[in-house]
């Protein structure tokens, strides 16, 4: 009686399942490894005293998202758009991969040093952008939300898309502080651009997003508090690069502003702590910083902070949909 599954969303809704189905049975074979292993998270002593008993969960569980997605992906499409998104996630995955082992090998909360981290992440930036800008059907220009009208950024596309690139996904790193913050806010994102590959008839977009969103689901199941795995650098940049470079094949790094404000105002709430920090010879302008923790230190919750941070995020995912007009 009801024909609602045909060409785009039947393809959509058999890669979310699959990479559902995988993560959750890429779950109980990785977390028992990587306890065996001793790939433990290692936590901050600075940070919440309530964290501290996080001590020695497993970390690296961005395998689980990142093993499905690809499988997923790579069986259901060969488009190039979907390719260079895929390469990109998992090149930032690679880094945050090398940076998690460094932090258990070295057991610190400190892996690769900072120059080290933005060398890496500014080289596949780069790759990502001077491959995006000479796909035809993305070239050099972005969306401007609210107006409808697209700008040619010209010689400036390169060095733009390599600040959203590397500011996108530091900024996620940042938010993977809680149980299940960052795989829950990036299911919405990703939600998001899924209704941007459907309109656009995009099918190879549409299987990675799928992928992904089926493969953070699975993930969730073990990440979701109380934790038993953790994403690590390894998910965190990942999700990071997943987002950012959705956000420019499709023309619309802008639209991070709005869809993952969430993201950016993690970033921000560091920036401000550590100005304010400066300029005031040692006060605080947050509690603690990234932004959860400060709500974390004035008694919230782990689990509501994650669900206002959800919800959020899917009021400004359908603002951003607005905007697409």
């Amino acid at each position: 009686m009801y024909n609602l599954v045909s060409g785009e969303y039947d393809i959509y809704i058999i890669s979310i399942i699959s990479a559902f189905v995988l993560a959750l049975v890429a779950g109980p074979v990785f977390i028992p490894v990587l306890t065996r292993m001793k790939f433990g998270q290692i936590v901050r002593d600075d940070g919440p005293q309530s964290h501290l008993k996080k001590t020695g969960t497993p970390a690296m569980g961005g395998i689980i998202i990142a093993v499905p997605a690809v499988i997923v992906s790579l069986a259901f499409s060969k488009d190039k758009d979907m390719l260079l998104v895929l390469i990109t996630t998992m090149l930032f995955g690679i880094i945050g991969f090398i940076d998690d082992f460094l932090k258990i090998k070295n057991r610190r909360s400190l892996g690769l040093k900072a120059y080290q981290k933005i060398i890496l992440q500014l080289l596949v930036s780069v790759f990502m952008a001077v491959v995006a800008s000479g796909i035809s059907q993305v070239g050099t220009e972005v969306l401007v939300p609210f107006t409808g009208k697209l700008i040619d950024m010209g010689i400036l596309y390169i060095p733009f898309t390599v600040f959203v690139l590397i500011s996108t996904v530091n900024c996620v790193n940042l938010t993977d502080g809680l149980d299940g913050l960052a795989g829950g806010t990036t299911v919405v994102v990703l939600g998001f651009f899924s209704v941007i590959a459907l309109t656009s008839k995009n099918t190879g977009l549409l299987v990675f997003s799928g992928a992904m969103i089926g493969a953070l689901l699975g993930f969730l199941r073990f990440n979701s508090h109380p934790a038993q795995v953790f994403m690590g650098d390894t998910g965190s940049l990942a999700l990071g690069g997943a987002i950012a470079s959705l956000a420019v094949i499709t023309r619309l790094p802008l639209f991070i502003l709005i869809i993952g404000a969430i993201y950016v105002l993690e970033g921000l709430s560091v920036i401000i702590q550590v100005a304010y920090f400066k300029m005031t010879g040692g006060k605080r302008f947050f509690k603690m910083a990234p932004l959860h923790h400060h709500f974390e230190l004035s008694g919230w919750a782990e689990s509501k902070i994650v669900a206002v941070f959800i919800i959020s995020s899917i009021i400004l995912s359908l603002i951003g949909i607005l905007g697409l007009s």
